[in-house]
């Protein structure tokens, strides 16, 4: 696990404090950047560098992902085949997971009967469970799909991604800091995952937001609770790169979860304990300093009675 510091902050569109959380780390060198979330317009950072005063230089991890892909065909096909792993293991997870998780919403809504409030409440805790037990056993799916995957292929060792590896070392060498943005969340984890780069960021400290804060951390989960083909369900994808511990963020909270709703607030807080389920929206942040977080003032949390509680001082 990444050792360093981390700081999440709230998405940065609208409301930029990149270049402030960078300088509040006592950052006054060269920043690296990660746009590979933002897929074919990785290299559209010109805004970025302009709030970073020009001092940043990005890492170009899709554009390398994709030249690893011309240049050695047969990785590029045991790529396309794990993905086609992943989608059907998460196309099953899915199945199963919508029948848990109403089952988990209707113990929730159900009132208890007087006098026999501890039965509802241990089936309310047995229904949450079992979403808790699913998520688990898809996690164990998922990281035996890519187990496999390192085994068979050994992806650093072969030359095209080892030779972007050393280059990113020595592009890293002159760098002090990480900053990782956002964008499409899976797109920016399997490509920083086919290229192992949490050792090569070393003990530099990381500000990310949006899917970058996602994918960084232990678990990634996959959000929005009014999505344009019905109601959702939050899924938890895969393992991510583990650069911080102890907490799970949900960006752009007001725009994808129902926060008014307490049922759903208290069943996210209770499915994903003890991680810290965080709020990140604009001009928010959360500081890991390698052993506990520390919350801004105005970031929330999601608490287990269903409400946003303060998530800490700085």
């Amino acid at each position: 696990m990444h050792s360093a510091r981390v700081v999440l902050l709230g998405p940065q569109r609208l409301h930029r404090t990149l270049n402030q959380a960078v300088e509040s780390l006592g950052i006054h060198g060269t920043v690296a950047a990660v746009t590979a979330g933002w897929e074919e317009r990785e290299d559209e950072d010109q805004e970025m560098r302009e709030h970073l005063g020009g001092r940043s230089v990005n890492l170009r991890i899709w554009e390398r992902a994709e030249d690893v892909m011309a240049r050695d065909p047969e990785l590029a096909r045991a790529l396309r085949e794990r993905s086609d792993r992943l989608r059907e293991q998460h196309e099953l997870y899915r199945l199963r997971l919508s029948h848990s998780i109403e089952a988990a919403r209707e113990m929730l809504r159900r009132e208890p009967t007087p006098g026999r409030e501890e039965m509802l409440a241990a089936e309310r805790a047995g229904a949450i469970e079992a979403v808790r037990d699913l998520d688990a056993f898809h996690l164990r799916r998922v990281a035996l799909i890519h187990r496999e995957f390192e085994a068979d292929w050994s992806p650093s060792e072969r030359d095209a991604v080892a030779d972007h590896r050393r280059d990113l070392a020595s592009v890293l060498d002159a760098c002090q800091c990480v900053c990782v943005a956002g964008g499409h969340v899976v797109a920016l984890l399997h490509r920083l995952r086919l290229f192992d780069v949490l050792p090569l960021f070393g003990a530099r400290p990381i500000v990310a937001w949006s899917a970058g804060a996602m994918a960084l951390g232990q678990r990634v989960v996959l959000f929005h609770d009014s999505p344009p083909q019905g109601q959702g369900a939050a899924e938890l994808h895969e393992e991510g790169l583990g650069a911080y511990t102890g907490l799970l963020p949900f960006p752009h909270a007001k725009k994808r979860l129902l926060l008014h709703d307490k049922r759903r607030i208290a069943l996210l807080a209770r499915r994903f304990a003890p991680d810290t389920c965080a709020a990140l929206d604009p001009l928010t942040r959360m500081d890991w300093d390698g052993a506990n977080w520390h919350g801004a003032p105005g970031t929330l949390r999601l608490h287990e009675d269903g409400i946003l509680v303060q998530a800490g001082a700085a």
